[in-house]
């Protein structure tokens, strides 16, 4: 004889495990790529230093060995963490950083483009130099701190997708990946 209240409960179940099991990709998402980041408010700004640990794989390194120019794009949003409410924008760049390999030269063109406009563009032989410059930056100063009230919690979140995508380059479940840092503002 079947209980009536067994029913329902595992109805729930087979409503709660799919839940439950896409909060954990979501999870290992988040922390399985090591993006790194590092807010920094230095007089008038808030420096961003981050590092995409994870980002050169050998699908990265030979579509960039192959000739095709390869582009890692952040977006980073500074955001004020409103407790019990939904989290206000503050400000927003985006950084990209592409590599293109010469093939018959041996020779890496790396070029940083933050908010549309070229900062850097430099050719180098080594493939360290290329890849640091495409995963990582260190103290950029994207925001004022102007924008910014005393004594509130904020955050930085940062979004990474490369092209091209076969899908994996940066995490097993899509294009990208993406990690926060918060810090509080005091003056």
């Amino acid at each position: 004889m079947r209980s009536v209240s067994a029913q329902p409960i595992s109805r729930r179940l087979l409503l709660i495990l799919p839940l439950a099991l896409a909060a954990a990709s979501s999870v290992y998402a988040q922390t399985g790529n090591s993006l790194r980041i590092v807010p920094l408010v230095r007089e008038d700004r808030v420096l961003v230093s981050f590092d995409l640990q994870d980002g050169f794989t050998d699908e990265v390194r030979a579509a960039i060995k192959s000739g095709l120019k390869t582009t890692f794009t952040y977006n980073i949003d500074l955001r004020l963490d409103v407790p019990g409410w939904v989290d206000r924008t503050i400000g927003t760049s985006t950084i990209g950083a592409s590599v293109e390999y010469d093939n018959l030269t041996r020779r890496y063109t790396v070029t940083r483009v933050i908010d549309g406009h070229v900062e850097e563009t430099k050719v180098t032989e080594d493939e360290r130099v290329a890849r640091e410059y495409l995963t990582s930056l260190v103290h950029a100063p994207l925001f004022r701190t102007s924008v910014l009230e005393a004594n509130r919690d904020y955050y930085i979140r940062i979004r990474a997708t490369a092209r091209p995508s076969n899908g994996s380059i940066l995490w097993p479940f899509g294009s990208g990946t993406s990690a926060m840092a918060k810090f509080t503002f005091v003056r």
